[in-house]
């Protein structure tokens, strides 16, 4: 009989299934949903939500396909991972229905709550404590909805995040996890526990928050009515849950300091990670518990983002190409325009308030168009090296607070499909890039079978990973990206200061 391995990543854009083979590694089916990206609804600006109901059906779409291209027999699924968009606030009541859709994690309307906390708790103990300003996070999410609306906060029986929604609904339970918590700004990381400081502060009942969990260890089962909606047996175990950028991390290995990972999905992101609990002293750059932290063995994940990434070339794609190029199209303009796009610079900073430039919403531009010389490879350029700069921008700070950042490791999907894309990456970054034959879904699978035993140790869990390819910086290419990036951080400081 197989062994297999049921992982999840519930995206902002997609859903993601994936049915890994314990002993083989092969991957037997995998599903992402729906067809179309995900709407995000905006009812102001600088909001973002989502329905999580919507989440739960694709979940149900995923798994549905894949029981069924993988002939999946009874008892075959040993355990379930979870992975999920990080940041996003979901608030049920005592019946475990939805109270309001999910605030998700590129929604601005907290920031000032966050300065506000961060001013009241101190910089000393927001930095040392929590390794991060409240910001926007969960936990000012929250408040937010405390404040604003007070007749769903006096429902409010317990909060999660999207992947702590999607445990529930499978099995009935609510639980959270450390890693989880400290992505909110709920974690103390000089008590190794919930901050009461922040609590207090917001003024969020203790009883809110779920039990805590392990990230790899037994959560819960699939229940009888989690089994009945999702064809899963019931009794399976869900043994992992992470948030997708810890998780992406993990499917790549990137367990140790010294290790880095990297997205460019619709958010683009740098997770490095080391044993001592650093900070940036501005938060452009943010701490939180990485998933293989223990008390006596502490190690941090220190996560770089940047909002507006695919999802600036998702609306160029809808926008300039009116649905009738594909992204392979799109690369191929932009490989025909020169390094530097012939001194047009785009600002990708169009998806909410931006943590590396502290948390300032300057919104997406395109600066320096002559209507005489540019064409649309220009703009498809100037996009793609626009995001690598804001990358590169990040880059910078974690440079700055020690990391090591000589290689890079991927998935092979998203934006480092594009030649463009990954040519300006390695050579603005000064970094050797390895790409990898795996994703989100993939990596969460393996982590249920860390958590479940059916691993004896992290080699085994990634005994069977590829690589793909590996791409080194060519020295003559580094003067012409770092003259474009220099004039990309020129036109950003003309915006910031104006």
């Amino acid at each position: 009989m197989r062994k297999l391995l049921l992982g999840l990543d519930i995206g902002s854009s997609s859903v993601k299934a994936s049915l890994l083979d314990a002993d083989t590694g092969e991957v037997h089916a995998a599903k992402s949903a729906p067809a179309v990206e995900m709407p995000i609804s905006a009812p102001k600006s600088g909001w973002a939500e989502q329905d999580p109901e919507m989440w739960w059906t694709y979940v149900k779409e995923a798994i549905a396909f894949i029981l069924k291209k993988a002939s999946v027999k009874k008892n075959e699924i040993k355990a379930i991972g979870i992975a999920y968009q990080m940041h996003g606030l979901v608030v049920v009541d005592k019946n475990q229905q939805v109270l309001r859709p999910s605030i998700i994690w590129c929604d601005s309307r907290a920031i000032d709550l966050g300065k506000e906390a961060f001013d009241q708790l101190g910089e000393e103990y927001c930095l040392k404590n929590l390794l991060n300003s409240p910001g926007n996070f969960t936990a000012s999410k929250l408040r937010w909805v405390i404040e604003n609306e007070p007749q769903t906060a006096a429902k409010i029986y317990k909060i999660m995040l999207p992947g702590d929604y999607i445990a529930m609904k499978l099995s009935g339970e609510i639980t959270t996890s450390e890693t989880g918590l400290s992505e909110g700004v709920f974690w103390d990381f000089q008590t190794n526990g919930i901050s009461q400081s922040v609590l207090e502060h917001y003024q969020i009942p203790q009883e809110w928050i779920p039990e805590v969990k392990p990230s790899f260890s037994v959560q819960s089962e699939v229940s009888k009515s989690g089994s009945t909606e999702t064809g899963l047996d019931p009794g399976i175990p869900i043994t992992y849950r992470a948030g997708d950028q810890p998780n992406n991390a993990f499917s790549l290995q990137v367990l140790h300091p010294g290790e880095l990972a990297t997205t460019a999905g619709t958010s683009g992101t740098v997770y490095g990670v080391t044993e001592q609990p650093l900070y940036d002293s501005k938060s452009r750059v943010n701490t939180f518990v990485h998933v293989n932290h223990q008390e006596t063995k502490p190690s941090y994940g220190v996560l770089l983002c940047v909002n507006g990434t695919g999802i600036l070339n998702s609306w160029l794609k809808k926008n300039l190409g009116q649905g009738e190029v594909d992204y392979m199209q799109m690369n191929s303009w932009a490989k025909s325009a020169p390094v530097g796009a012939d001194g047009l610079v785009f600002l990708p900073f169009g998806n909410g308030a931006e943590r590396i430039l502290e948390n300032k919403f300057i919104g997406a531009q395109l600066l320096g168009l002559d209507l005489l010389r540019h064409d649309k490879s220009h703009i498809m350029r100037a996009a793609q090296e626009g995001i690598v700069s804001a990358l590169t921008y990040g880059f910078e700070i974690m440079k700055g607070m020690g990391l090591n950042l000589n290689t890079v490791k991927a998935g092979k999907a998203n934006m480092f499909l594009s030649p463009v894309f990954r040519s300006a990456f390695i050579h603005m970054n000064e970094v050797d890039l390895q790409l990898y034959d795996t994703d989100g879904a993939q990596g969460a699978a393996r982590g249920a079978g860390i958590g479940a035993g059916i691993y004896a140790s992290e080699a085994e869990a990634f005994d069977k990973l590829k690589l793909l390819e590996t791409f080194s910086p060519n020295p003559n290419f580094l003067a012409p990206y770092r003259e474009a990036y220099e004039k990309w951080k020129e036109k950003l400081a003309l915006i910031l200061n104006s």
